[in-house]
């Protein structure tokens, strides 16, 4: 089994919680960092722009992904000229479609003209893959976000899809396909094997890093010990 530094997917932390980000950006194997508005609810963040411009004073030479927030394709579009102005190694997460299912297509076309760097997020088909770099500009960085993991999460396997994504990609050289949403540490080796350009990662997922290679028989017997030891803990008695 491959060991995580001779991986060549790049692994992208993705949270919102400060803390947990700096303490991934300062490992040497996590390439860049995403987020999204879910995540920065839930870590409590109520002010957006204060909370990207903060993690942007400490990350300046990995890709940062930030997310518009609106669902109105005007107001998105400011959103994003706005975000895109932050920093050089700001993207911005512009979704799919809106929640009226209205898709993304001609805003990316209108950014990506002005040379702002996409992250076009919630893709779950191969025509979504195929319209976006349609509307890319080949030559400005850019990434394709698959929900691979929910995809899965459907009971289909997305390896046979995010493989004929990568094909997609071909006539979009400065793009790369993320493997997103992964649900265990084994995606990362799958998307590896595919050539899959980037995976995002939760800290959840990530802290099981030092179990790559971990001998099974320890293993079983560490979970034999869990069982054991949490069974006297709560006084079990028959």
């Amino acid at each position: 089994m491959k060991k995580v530094e001779d991986l060549k997917v790049k692994i992208f932390a993705d949270g919102a919680d400060k803390a947990g980000m700096l303490d991934m950006y300062q490992k040497t194997f996590i390439k860049g960092l995403t987020t999204n508005p879910t995540l920065m609810r839930k870590a409590g963040i109520t002010d957006y722009r204060a909370f990207c411009k903060d993690i942007l004073t400490f990350i300046k030479d990995k890709p940062l992904s930030f997310e518009v927030f609106s669902d109105d394709f005007n107001e998105m579009e400011r959103q994003a000229l706005e975000i895109a102005s932050w920093g050089d190694n700001v993207y911005v997460k512009i979704p799919i479609t809106n929640t009226r299912q209205e898709t993304c297509y001609a805003l990316v076309e209108k950014l990506a003209n002005q040379k702002v760097k996409l992250n076009v997020t919630a893709i779950m088909t191969l025509d979504q893959v195929r319209n976006v770099v349609a509307a890319l500009d080949p030559n400005t960085p850019s990434y394709v976000s698959v929900f691979a993991g929910r995809i899965a999460d459907t009971g289909n396997d997305p390896v046979p899809l995010m493989t004929s994504a990568l094909g997609l990609l071909k006539s979009a050289p400065a793009a790369e396909l993320i493997w997103a949403s992964p649900r265990e540490l084994l995606n990362i080796f799958q998307a590896d094997e595919i050539g899959c350009h980037v995976i995002t990662v939760t800290n959840d997922i990530l802290k099981k890093l030092p179990l790559i290679g971990y001998d099974l028989k320890e293993y079983s017997l560490d979970t034999v010990k869990m069982f054991y030891t949490d069974a006297v803990a709560a006084g079990f008695k028959l």
